[in-house]
């Protein structure tokens, strides 16, 4: 028999409600029927259905993305671009579909203009290189975050050990935003590229894309966005943003492990290939190549077509359910776990509080290591992740070495976040403390 865990949901709440007078509030979604599009949710987990709270790490796929990629196995698998027999034409049909479906889940202004990728961060690499080492030399200035994630921090790292770029950071607060005055401290220096991310994969923030695109633009510099943790979560309009580069993880937002980058066409036209090999070539001979028309001409190798129908189904499926909801439900929950979690002495949150924040609730339990208290709360069913997140510097500004993390989407419910209050109390039982 399928059991949520230890308590009821219907008791656990009640408990929660009545020694913490935090009311279990209302979202726009009907997660609990959503959940049931799942099937790994639907399965027991040491002997429990799981909590699972780790989105931001990798989301569950639902069964319309499952089907989607079964589907092209059994009907239309064939080497894309390379063939002129029928399952061939179907293969590549689909695979530029998926593409489409891409270009207008962001807004780009042509298909043209986004790239498919294993994942953001080989597409925050694929601009370090491609970009960064043709583009920048001595004396300019590469400005990043405190926040970043490494995959938009040490490329550029990278490209400044190369080149003989300065790399400069916009500081923290201790709120976990940007400084702007240690932006402003910029203002004078030969800013060619800024690389900041949309939303904190380790502290929640929510970054104004918009404004430090208009700051980058304004100092003669292009804006590079790690978008993995926005997509998912929120409409994302690149150009309403005006950033020139933005990049996406589809196996963070329903779909499997592939990803996207957008570049803006005039920028991806005067860069040169980041890998090289069969597909994005126009002609070779002994003595050189000159390269495939955009966007082929970022795209080595036999493209990966499973992976792009269901990149393209799990953009459909958000779709459909509708971003402004996703995110209306992720701040309703986010208030709600922030409150639990809050009232819990001992526990300390990161980020600014709701409901100036994306669906992260970062934190540390006093004398309790992240790894033990993820272990705990794994006994429970419930599913976080802990460590420093990729964003070693942002621990180091917070003093910490790693927290707990856990993160909602759109399958997760206020009975999760119960769950999750319930096993940090048995943290601090189990620890005593």
């Amino acid at each position: 028999m399928l059991r949520p865990g230890p308590l009821g949901f219907g008791l656990r709440r009640r408990v929660y409600t009545e020694r913490m007078a935090v009311e279990a509030p209302t979202t726009p979604l009907d997660a609990a029927r959503i959940k049931l599009d799942f099937p790994i949710l639907m399965r027991e987990v040491n002997g429990m259905l799981p909590a699972y709270l780790d989105s931001a790490a990798s989301s569950q796929k639902p069964r319309q993305v499952i089907d989607a990629i079964v589907d092209v196995y059994e009907t239309s698998y064939a080497a894309v671009h390379r063939a002129v027999y029928t399952l061939g034409e179907r293969a590549t049909e689909r695979y530029e579909a998926a593409r489409d479906t891409v270009t207008a889940f962001l807004n780009a202004a042509s298909r043209r203009e986004v790239i498919f990728v294993r994942n953001a961060t080989e597409g925050l690499n694929l601009v370090a290189y491609a970009y960064g080492l043709k583009f920048l030399g001595p004396g300019d200035v590469i400005v990043s975050t405190e926040m970043e994630h490494h995959s938009n921090l040490v490329p550029w790292q990278e490209v400044a050990r190369r080149t003989g770029a300065e790399l400069r950071y916009v500081r923290l607060t201790d709120r976990g935003e940007l400084d702007t005055e240690s932006l402003e401290e910029l203002a004078g220096a030969d800013v060619k590229l800024v690389a900041a991310t949309h939303v904190s994969n380790s502290l929640g923030t929510v970054n104004d894309v918009a404004a430090i695109a208009r700051w980058a633009h304004d100092h003669g510099a292009v804006m590079v966005c790690d978008g993995a943790q926005a997509a998912p979560h929120r409409v994302v309009d690149v150009q309403a943003l005006g950033c020139d580069f933005y990049a996406i993880s589809g196996h963070k937002m329903c779909g499997p492990g592939m990803g996207a980058l957008y570049g803006r066409a005039d920028l991806l036209e005067a860069m040169d290939p980041f890998l090289t090999g069969g597909g994005q070539i126009a002609k070779v001979t002994l003595e050189g190549t000159t390269w495939n028309e955009l966007p082929y001409k970022f795209e080595p190798g036999v493209p990966p077509l499973a992976e792009a129908v269901g990149f393209a189904a799990a953009a459909d499926y958000v779709t459909r359910i509708g971003l402004e909801a996703i995110h209306e439900h992720e701040q309703v929950l986010t208030a709600y776990g922030w409150e639990l979690l809050s009232a819990i002495p001992g526990v300390n949150l990161f980020g600014p509080p709701p409901p100036d924040r994306a669906g992260i609730l970062s934190f540390t339990v006093d004398g309790v290591h992240a790894h033990d208290v993820a272990q705990i709360l794994d006994a429970e069913g419930v599913c976080v992740r802990a460590g420093h997140h990729c964003t070693q510097p942002a621990m180091r500004h917070f003093d910490v070495v790693a927290t707990s993390r856990a993160s909602v989407y759109l399958y997760n419910t206020t009975d999760d976040l119960d769950r999750l209050a319930a096993g940090v109390d048995r943290v601090k039982r189990t620890f005593g403390v």
